[in-house]
């Protein structure tokens, strides 16, 4: 009798298991329709080419980053590819300012949520939070977003400011427990 009882408790367990919305496969596809429609509801045009340096990026245009699923990079501003040398003995003197690895990025940000009236986490200002988050280019284990690391490679200089679709398993550690997307608008320097 007992052991019929287990058995019938253990069928449940299965069953319930198996009926289970909250796989991660499922988040995932979830997921994918929350950016899908986002997309949609803010008229974005998907760019499947990155656009060269000194193009002018419309507001709706996203390029989708090759080897990425789901993760879309906009530039808002580029910084400054070169800038004169002040400790050059020569005048005119300019120094290559592209960011490489191991450059200390200083990082203000603004971090939403893709569904309609989502609340916004602020990182913009002294306001918002004391310092900026720092962490070193290429170094995940300071700053464990990929897709922030690749949307610096996008932007190249300091002074660069995009907004980035994220999917959740290039976010944040958070992010990728959660299965939860997020934009950021992100705004670089590097620490001298």
């Amino acid at each position: 009798m007992k052991k019929s009882i287990f058995c019938g408790l253990l069928g449940m367990l299965f069953f319930a298991t198996g009926c289970n919305q909250n796989t991660y496969s499922n988040l995932r596809k979830k997921e994918d329709k929350l950016i899908a429609n986002y997309i949609s509801r803010n008229g974005l045009v998907i760019l499947d080419k990155e656009p060269v340096d000194g193009y002018v990026w419309a507001e709706n245009e996203y390029y989708k980053v090759r080897g990425y699923d789901n993760f879309y990079y906009h530039l808002i501003h580029q910084g400054d590819s070169v800038r004169i040398d002040s400790v050059s003995h020569t005048q005119n003197d300019t120094v290559n300012q592209k960011i490489i690895a191991n450059d200390l990025i200083v990082a203000r940000y603004k971090q939403f949520g893709l569904t309609e009236d989502a609340d916004t986490l602020s990182y913009w200002t002294t306001l918002d939070v004391a310092y900026p988050l720092e962490f070193h280019y290429l170094n995940l284990s300071e700053c464990e977003s990929t897709a922030w690391h690749a949307a610096i490679q996008l932007m190249k200089y300091p002074d660069s400011q995009c907004q980035i679709i994220v999917p959740s398993k290039l976010g944040f550690s958070n992010e990728q427990t959660t299965v939860t997307p997020y934009v950021y608008i992100l705004k670089i320097k590097v620490k001298q």
